[in-house]
């Protein structure tokens, strides 16, 4: 898997897949509190499994398209932490 150049938060493409739904009637339709999602659509949250599993049900998407967008950016996240060198372990 190819790691994608800053890629963007989740949650900027969710707001496009919410266009002009409110962030209260979708989490009302998807079984979670306004604030969960709000903190996903803003940034400041993460989807989970679950989370992603909620967001396929209710934009006929995959779980695995959310929970991708997750890891590719959380990953460039960690990618530009500094880390102290670590040796590879011989088995």
């Amino acid at each position: 898997m190819t790691r994608m150049h800053n890629p963007p938060h989740p949650g900027e493409v969710l707001k496009e897949y919410l266009a002009n739904v409110s962030v209260t009637k979708a989490a009302m339709q998807m079984g979670v509190g306004r604030a969960t999602l709000q903190r996903v659509v803003s940034g400041a949250g993460g989807i989970s499994a679950d989370m992603a599993y909620r967001l396929a049900a209710a934009f006929g998407t995959s779980p695995e398209l959310w929970a991708g967008m997750q890891l590719q950016y959380d990953l460039y996240q960690a990618g530009k932490l500094k880390r102290p060198k670590i040796e590879r372990i011989a088995g």
